[in-house]
């Protein structure tokens, strides 16, 4: 399951930084510098954040979900507001411990899921301290 470490994001910036997006699709390395085809600014806070009030990240440990993508070291953030579907991304507090794995529901059945074949599924038992704290909305990978 691995420990999470908690990445707080700024919920009400006073200062909004934006950078500019080029307006053409890049398929290796930088757009020509005679296309001068830049959109609106983008808000990486409006990228990321839906509902910013019950938003928050945390840094990923372990590769238990390394099939979607997900790495050790990236930032995922999470959405309070977005309760567990199935098939969905979650933050979840199991037994004590922080884990992020895919939600899975077959009628009265609950268990969750690695991405990576390593690792097998945890059933959700009525005995079971399971508590969802949220959706994955995004992932950040610092290159």
């Amino acid at each position: 399951m691995g420990v999470l470490a908690w990445v707080m994001l700024e919920c009400e910036a006073q200062n909004t930084l934006t950078v500019p997006l080029v307006g053409s699709e890049v398929r290796a390395g930088f757009p020509s510098p005679a296309e001068d085809y830049v959109e609106r600014p983008l808000d990486f806070n409006d990228l990321l954040i839906v509902n910013p009030a019950a938003t928050f990240a945390v840094r990923v440990a372990g590769d238990s979900m390394s099939g979607d993508g997900i790495l050790p070291g990236d930032i995922a953030v999470v959405d309070r507001s977005v309760e567990a579907a199935d098939d969905r991304v979650i933050l979840a507090l199991l037994d004590g411990e922080f884990t992020l794995k895919r939600y899975r529901r077959r009628g009265r059945r609950v268990w969750l899921e690695a991405s990576n074949p390593d690792y097998k599924p945890i059933p959700i038992g009525e005995d079971s301290a399971f508590e969802c704290w949220g959706s994955v909305r995004a992932v950040v990978r610092l290159l």
